[in-house]
């Protein structure tokens, strides 16, 4: 029998698609329902969300953005980023312009000064920003640099009042101690990628080290900021493997960063990643992290391009005035970016209004 253009074929073939796209919705939707309870998805619902095709990824993105809704509000936490001492890094990280092994246009100067650090804790906190933070191109902190980031931590918080993190390298115990102690409220160490893939990425230290600072960091009394980059030619089960371990690392903070490739680096041939899949990854670190800070870090710009409002729709957190080697788009254009989204910038203390 031949069908015409009227015959049930065509429209049959059309409700087995409507039923199949009504399929995937309630799976998006009972994720969300499982994050408010602070449920994570298995590892297939993980892999689901990022297979999905392009045209599931705003239904993912709504999803994503109940569980944003119900923890954080109408909220964004602005982080601003200090390049505390810059370049000549022992190690090896293949995507960081700041190691010693490579020839990039990355800048090279020594750890900051005290008042240096103090005032740009006092630019960031005029930016907005809920948290500073302040970074340092190292293996891990010599006494003289935590000197220096201790005394500087302890008048932010005495003159300044934004809330401090730190972004050092590997820990000691006793190193961790004296952070938490001047009164460093955050400390900051990606596990970067998979387990499984980590030794692609750099040799000159073990995932392991990563996992051991973050303890000392949260047995030290600080909250633990970790999260990774997505791009280094990683495999899906890579990403979902690291969205779990940090969730058992116990992380209150999870940046999620995209290769920007530099120049001179073993990465600098790597492709960005594409827009709609970065939101699903971020989405599906939403789901995995319902109530924790989850932040669209380094590559924002390069990565969403005109895409970038949705990202606030799954990130409850931004970084503002760069990164530590690139740029960003400035702050006025993330203020203006989050007020056009209707939502609000949370700064220590209260919101910060936007003018215009």
């Amino acid at each position: 029998m031949l069908y015409s253009a009227s015959s049930d074929f065509p429209k049959e073939k059309d409700e087995l698609m409507i039923l199949a796209h009504a399929q995937k919705n309630q799976l998006w939707d009972d994720l969300a329902e499982k994050a408010l309870q602070k449920l994570s998805p298995t590892k297939e619902e993980a892999k689901a969300v990022l297979t999905a095709g392009a045209e599931e990824t705003l239904s993912i993105i709504h999803a994503a953005y109940k569980v944003r809704r119900h923890f954080h509000g109408n909220k964004v936490r602005i982080h601003v980023l200090q390049n505390a001492k810059s370049g000549a890094c022992p190690e090896d990280c293949g995507f960081c312009s700041q190691s010693s092994k490579y020839t990039t246009p990355a800048p090279e100067y020594p750890m900051m000064e005290v008042e240096a650090l103090v005032d740009g804790a006092r630019k960031a906190k005029a930016a907005g920003a809920w948290k500073y933070c302040m970074v340092t191109a190292t293996r891990g902190p010599s006494n003289r640099d935590l000197d220096v980031l201790c005394e500087a931590t302890r008048r932010i918080k005495s003159e300044v009042g934004v809330k401090v993190c730190t972004s050092l390298g590997i820990l000691t115990q006793e190193k961790a101690k004296r952070l938490a102690e001047a009164g460093v409220d955050r400390f900051n160490h990606n596990l970067e990628t998979s387990e499984r893939l980590y030794g692609n990425i750099v040799s000159t230290h073990k995932y392991s080290d990563r996992v051991q600072t973050t303890r000392y960091a949260k047995e030290a009394g600080m909250e633990v900021c970790s999260g990774g980059i997505v791009g280094m030619g990683e495999e899906i089960n890579d990403v979902i493997e690291l969205c779990y371990a940090l969730r058992e690392v116990g992380a209150t903070s999870v940046p999620v960063n995209f290769l920007d490739p530099r120049p001179g680096t073993p990465f600098a041939h790597l492709p960005k990643v594409e827009p709609y899949y970065a939101l699903r990854v971020l989405s599906l670190f939403r789901f995995v992290h319902p109530d924790v800070d989850v932040r669209a870090a380094g590559g924002r710009e390069v990565t969403f391009r005109a895409l970038q409002p949705l990202v606030l729709y799954v990130a409850n957190s931004i970084f503002t005035n760069g990164y530590l080697t690139t740029g960003g788009q400035g702050q006025d254009a993330d203020h203006q970016m989050i007020k056009d989204m209707g939502l609000v910038p949370e700064v220590a203390g209260g919101e910060f209004n936007v003018a215009g």
